[in-house]
This record gives C-alpha cells, structure tokens and sequence, in this order.
C-alpha cells in the first residue's frame, strides 16, 4: 500500500494538506507536519492535498 510522506526540509506549515484532507494529515506536538496512521491512503481528499501542496513536498512511498 502506498503511504504518503512529508519532506519536512520543505514544509512551509501552510496547513493546506490539512484542510484538505484533516483525517490523514495533523499538526504534531513539534509543530511540525505528520501523516496519521490510516489503514488506507486511497481517499481523493488526500490526493488533493498532494496535488495542491505549494512545494511539493509531499510524495507516495
């Protein structure tokens, strides 16, 4: 299964990847952005915040 993954060295914190898709995607208590743990990563929300990501810094592994 494919897993999406935050380049941190990249993050702005714009916070978009969690507006849009707020199920997979949080502020951790470092203040920075973390992937929750989900059985499955299929959902188009999360798609979307990939594709709308300004730098492009979050991937499929």
């Amino acid at each position: 299964m494919k897993t999406p993954v935050v380049d941190l060295g990249c993050c702005n914190l714009c916070e978009i990847c969690i507006e849009l898709a707020p199920q997979a995607f949080q502020i951790n208590d470092a203040g920075f952005v973390e992937v929750l743990n989900l059985d499955n990563y299929l959902d188009e929300e999360i798609h979307e915040a990939i594709k709308n990501c300004p730098k492009d810094c979050i991937v499929w592994e």
